[in-house]
């Protein structure tokens, strides 16, 4: 079975810094396992990793896609998988890098995610739910996933309108429960490297963070992700784009926006944090205060690799 190592955590704790340092250590190359860094000319919001900041190391899965494109699951399990098999054939070791949790549980775990192919009939249904979702409201929308697969239901919030449109869709569209995604026997032997820190420290560096990227230019690139007309698309999803959109409409000031980057991106690292812990076995370290060190990290992965 293919070993393969998978860097984890919220954002904002190291894992691009550790990441590149283990790669050239261990003779390594590095998948994306973010779900927004697949998109072009969105480099500043999505905590990009920079050509100068890769250091000869070769990364997948990013810049793959245009602003308009939709990246499922589904499709990130395919490329990463097929990454997986060529990077280790090559002799070197795969690394995913990501905090985008569902992405990485579906390859750790090797869920069965039935047809998820994007086409026609996939927009039409998700169409059809959103309109749902707009008329009734987020609790009928749920109740109707309660009445088709209640197993699924209670394990996805009511208030979780992405999930339960998705459960919907794969419902509708394969005529399988959602809840029978049921893991198959894992393709790849995986090693799951989780980065943490106090919550409190954690906090402090996700608000620089934001102010770093503000100073780099996100204006700019959220500026031109709304003139393209991407309010809509599936990019603008992502936390510091959206938040800025209103500032452009004159809605909201500046100011306020940018604390509602910072809001929403304190908020993402929290559920973060909750999907890792309570859904993968994780080995984690703090590198963040000093608590762990880069070296301790490798020597565990070198151990485990013999």
């Amino acid at each position: 079975m293919i070993n393969v190592v998978a860097i984890v955590g919220p954002t904002a704790v190291g894992k691009t810094k550790l990441s590149i340092q283990m790669a050239k250590q261990l003779n390594g190359e590095i998948i994306s396992g973010d779900s927004m860094q697949v998109y072009r000319k969105l480099d500043i919001g999505t905590a990009k990793v920079m050509p100068a900041e890769m250091d000869g190391i070769v990364h997948h899965l990013i810049n793959i896609k245009d602003f308009d494109e939709r990246f499922s699951v589904a499709e990130f399990k395919q490329l990463a998988e097929q990454l997986i098999e060529d990077i280790h054939q090559r002799g070197k070791l795969p690394i995913i890098v990501g905090g985008t949790g569902f992405y990485l549980q579906a390859l750790t775990d090797n869920l069965t995610l039935g047809n998820d192919d994007y086409d026609e009939t996939s927009d039409k249904i998700r169409k059809q739910f959103h309109d749902q979702l707009a008329a009734d409201g987020p609790e009928a929308l749920w109740q109707q996933l309660f009445e088709l697969d209640e197993a699924a239901a209670k394990k996805i919030p009511q208030t979780n309108s992405r999930r339960v449109i998705r459960a919907l869709e794969v419902i509708q569209k394969t005529g399988q429960l959602f809840s029978d995604q049921e893991s198959s026997r894992p393709k790849y032997n995986f090693k799951l490297i989780g980065l943490d820190t106090e919550r409190s420290v954690l906090y402090q560096r996700i608000n620089q963070r934001v102010d770093q990227m503000i100073a780099q230019g996100l204006l700019d690139e959220a500026k031109w992700l709304y003139q393209q007309g991407g309010r809509d698309s599936p990019a603008s999803k992502g936390i510091g784009y959206h938040e800025l959109f209103n500032y452009f409409d004159n809605q909201i000031s500046l100011e306020v926006a940018v604390e509602n980057i910072k809001k929403d991106s304190r908020h993402y690292a929290k559920r973060q944090l909750t999907w890792f812990r309570n859904k993968m076995t994780v080995n984690w370290f703090n590198l963040v205060s000093g608590q762990n060190t880069i070296e301790q990290v490798n020597n565990s992965i070198l151990k485990w690799l013999k």
